[in-house]
């Protein structure tokens, strides 16, 4: 390949990313600010994302790229994050053998968004969404999408917010059945997001993938665009279809308790923190997945 379609790709990649980040940075705050007047928490004011930029050193202390953190604490969402990057370098030598193409060349490149969730109401879903395209001596996509409903009896598969994530998310293979196979997709999600510890989900799972190379670079990015039009589609409807449900203070010391399991699965088996915080990428962008308030009783 050569280089100047190599540049032309990551650019193209690069600049999706972002756009979605955009688009669904402005589809929250429309959430935001269509809360009802009789919803729990309509007197506080709409959520607004700030956005931080950062920048990063690789680990020879040349220049590592970079990215902006856009972070948003309302009404509807105690907090979500929704973070884009693009960093290169070199890997650190102990991490070299743990990426694919990195042991032969330990130049990378890596862009992508990374998204999470935490609603106020136990009744809303939390959520997670993340893809990339990282390259090394071998470029692939990666990421997908996962929900989490916090209360017990909506923590099943054949819940209807459980239901209509699914359909996305298997709609979002369906039209690039050459390269994305749903139900691969869909197992590897459900083993990734285990807790084994606890001999349990963190939640009802969505869809997976990793090194994904197909050998057709717009097919493969056809599909990782898909994705992410189907979290921006199917994820604001479940918030809006539970937002305005009234929650007791059972209801919400369950959702705490919940989020521990979130945050135990983010800090020991989760690889995109582990190659945040490996990489020297920015802490408070990679841990923000940690919900703003949980409980361990």
């Amino acid at each position: 390949m050569s280089n100047d379609l190599l540049e032309t790709r990551k650019a193209r990649a690069r600049a999706w990313f972002e756009s979605l980040r955009d688009d669904i940075c402005a589809a929250f705050e429309t959430v935001e600010a269509g809360l009802p007047p009789a919803a729990p928490f309509a007197d506080r004011t709409a959520g607004r994302f700030v956005r931080t930029p950062w920048s990063r050193s690789d680990h020879s202390g040349a220049d590592g790229g970079g990215g902006v953190m856009s972070i948003l604490h309302g009404r509807v969402f105690e907090k979500v994050g929704v973070h884009v990057s693009t960093v290169f370098g070199e890997f650190a030598p102990e991490f070299r053998k743990e990426i694919p193409g990195a042991d032969a060349d330990p130049r990378f490149w890596a862009s992508g968004i990374s998204l999470i969730g935490h609603p106020q109401n136990p009744h809303v879903p939390a959520v997670h969404m993340n893809t990339r395209f990282v390259v090394t001596t071998k470029n692939w996509f990666g990421g997908g999408s996962d929900l989490t409903p916090v209360l017990d009896r909506r923590r099943t598969q054949e819940d209807a917010d459980s239901i209509a994530f699914h359909q996305a998310m298997e709609a979002a293979c369906g039209g690039h059945n050459a390269v994305a196979d749903y139900g691969r997709y869909k197992k590897w999600c459900d083993e990734y997001f285990y807790l084994p510890h606890r001999k349990e989900s963190r939640g009802i799972g969505g869809i997976f993938y990793d090194h994904h190379d197909s050998g057709d670079f717009d097919a493969d990015l056809a599909f990782t665009q898909e994705v992410g039009r189907a979290f921006l589609k199917i994820y604001p409807k479940l918030v809006r279809s539970n937002f305005a449900t009234p929650w007791t203070l059972q209801d919400r010391e369950e959702q705490l308790v919940r989020r521990g399991r979130y945050v135990e699965f983010n800090l020991l088996y989760d690889r995109g923190t582990t190659f945040g915080l490996k990489t020297g990428g920015n802490v408070d962008s990679i841990l923000s997945s940690m919900p703003p308030e949980v409980k361990w009783p």
